[in-house]
Formats: C-alpha cells, sequence, structure tokens
C-alpha cells in the first residue's frame, strides 16, 4: 500500500483581520453613540420606542464588542491543546449574537403586545428627529461592515445587528411621522412587530449557520458531487472514499479523503498530489487538505463497499 499525507497549514489573512478589526471598532463606535443620543432623546420626548431601541443598541454595542474580541483571539496561534487555533470563537461569537438578536426579536413582540394594549402618547417631532440621527449612523456602519460580512460570519452577525437598528430607526421614523399628522399612537407597535420579524429572520439564519459549522456540516458553497467529480476525473486517481468537507471558520474550509492508485513510485504518486490540491486550491480556495494514498495492489478489504469513483479506470501511468 501506499500511503501519501498531505497537511497544508492554514494560513491566517493578516489583511482581512486588520480590516475586520477596523470595522468593528467603528460600529461600536457609531452604535454606542447612537445608543447615547437615543437614551438622552427618549427621556426628553417621554418616548419608549426611543428608550426601548436605545436598549436595543446597548445589546447591540454589547454584541459588537464580542465579535471584536471573537476576531483578536482567533488570530492567536495553535497550541498542543489547540491544534486548529482559535478560529472557531469567531463562529462561537456569531452564534451567541444570533441568540442576542432572537431574544431581542422576541423582546420587541412582547413591548409591541403591551403598547397595543396601553398606547403610549409620544413627542413626534421630537422622535423623529432622533430616530433620523440613527438612521444615519446605522446606514454608514452598514457600509463599512458590508465587504467584510460577505466573507465573515462573525462579521455577519454584528451586520445583522446594526441591519436591525437601521431598520428599527426606519420604523421609528415611520412611525413619528404618522403620530405627528394623525395622532395614531397604534402604528408604533404595528411597525415594531415587523421590525421584529425581520430580525427573526436574520437571527434563525445565523443560529443555523452557526450550528452546522459546529457540526460539522458540508459547507453551503461545496457541491460534494461536483468536487468528486472533478477528483475522480484527474489522471491516476482511481477512486475516492472516506471524503470529509467541513468549515473551520468563516471562508476556511478543510477536506480529508482516501484516495486510491495503483501501486506507484513516490513520484509518480506525487504527481498525483499536486494535481489534487491545485483542483482543490484554484476552484474551492481550499488550503487545508489531507490526503490518504490507498494502492490498488493491496486488496479490495481496503475499499469500501459505498466507495465513489470509477474503479474500470485504465491506469494511465503504463503501471
Amino acid at each position: 500500500m501506499t500511503l501519501k499525507h498531505n497537511h497544508q497549514h492554514i494560513k491566517p489573512d493578516n489583511q482581512a483581520f486588520s480590516t475586520n478589526k477596523r470595522n468593528l471598532i467603528i460600529a461600536i463606535a457609531i452604535t454606542g453613540t447612537v445608543m447615547i443620543a437615543e437614551i438622552i432623546g427618549g427621556v426628553l420626548s417621554h418616548s419608549l420606542a426611543l428608550l426601548s431601541d436605545a436598549g436595543h443598541m446597548l445589546t447591540d454595542t454589547l454584541a459588537l464588542g464580542l465579535s471584536f474580541f471573537a476576531v483578536i483571539f482567533s488570530q492567536k496561534p495553535p497550541t498542543s491543546s489547540k491544534t486548529f487555533g482559535f478560529y472557531r470563537l469567531e463562529i462561537l461569537a456569531a452564534f451567541f449574537n444570533g441568540m442576542s438578536l432572537l431574544a431581542i426579536s422576541f423582546y420587541i413582540f412582547y413591548e409591541a403586545y403591551q403598547r397595543l394594549l396601553s398606547p403610549v402618547e409620544v413627542k413626534g417631532l421630537f422622535m423623529l428627529a432622533i430616530a433620523a440621527i440613527g438612521l444615519l449612523a446605522n446606514g454608514l456602519g452598514l457600509v463599512i461592515l458590508k465587504k467584510s460580512a460577505a466573507m465573515n460570519l462573525n462579521v455577519k452577525s454584528a451586520f445583522l445587528h446594526m441591519l436591525g437598528d437601521t431598520i428599527s430607526s426606519l420604523g421609528v421614523i415611520g412611525a413619528g411621522f404618522i403620530i405627528i399628522y394623525t395622532g395614531w399612537y397604534l402604528v408604533d407597535p404595528l411597525i415594531s412587530i415587523f421590525i421584529g420579524l425581520l430580525i427573526l429572520k436574520g437571527a434563525y439564519s445565523l443560529v443555523k449557520e452557526s450550528i452546522d459549522i459546529f457540526l460539522e456540516a458540508t459547507p453551503n458553497d461545496i457541491n460534494q458531487d461536483e468536487l468528486l467529480t472533478g477528483l475522480i476525473n484527474i489522471k491516476g486517481v482511481k477512486d475516492i472514499h472516506h471524503l470529509h468537507l467541513w468549515t473551520i471558520t468563516s471562508g476556511i474550509y478543510a477536506m480529508s479523503a482516501h484516495v486510491l492508485i495503483d501501486d506507484l513510485l513516490i513520484s509518480k504518486s506525487a504527481q498525483i498530489l499536486r494535481e489534487i490540491e491545485k483542483l482543490l486550491k484554484e476552484k474551492y480556495r481550499m488550503e487545508h487538505t489531507t490526503i490518504q494514498f490507498e494502492s490498488v495492489s493491496c486488496g479490495d478489504e481496503l475499499v469500501p463497499e459505498n466507495s465513489i469513483g470509477k474503479m474500470n479506470k485504465t491506469d494511465e501511468y503504463g503501471i
């Protein structure tokens, strides 16, 4: 049996790390400033909506802080007991942020129910002005985090928090206009319910994706059948089995597999390995791989009954 092991180490993206760190600091500053403004505005205008949104912002500020520290700790080098390093801290932070978003959405539903039962009189104009400031600040935060959120689940959780803040500000502004011109205070809890539903949807997606990563599910953007077809078509590969694909953290995937080949010289098997590495790196951005070669000449006992591949492929190396 010929065995070949390839274990490429994970290479941290220092540029992405610096960008995520800077963007989260800016987002924390924006959220904290808006929170203070809404507390002051809520007290002066007697607006429960603004005070509730300020509480929402406080939760978001804490969540953003959690995301920031997760980004910092994720860059710590691996240890003998944490051989993958601390990358999963980002996913853990995303999970807790998702859970906090779920809690926020249910709190909004509760507050909306209370307001439907007992409408609260609000100074609409003052409420509108503060909410408009919050909208501008949160919109800026979304623009800052958008690019990083597309590549990092932890930053995505922070982005969703700010999206919830932005939608909340829009809801408060809409409610402010209606209250000013109609005096209909029930619009506030009705808009709050809509906001809560949007936050709930984003939170569910975030929690589900985090759990999938913890359960080491196949990454959503990798088609396993397509990957198998690509591997089996590489010159010299006879079969693939014991294939495992998982996500270490956002944008960093790992794979292990047993690859059946002919009983080749090491130089010949190294050529096959390079082709496998090339496919995985160029098409799937996968640099953390463990490939074990098994030889056809070792007998059928090495190949499981449910193996995948084309066992009748001819020997393209003439050996």
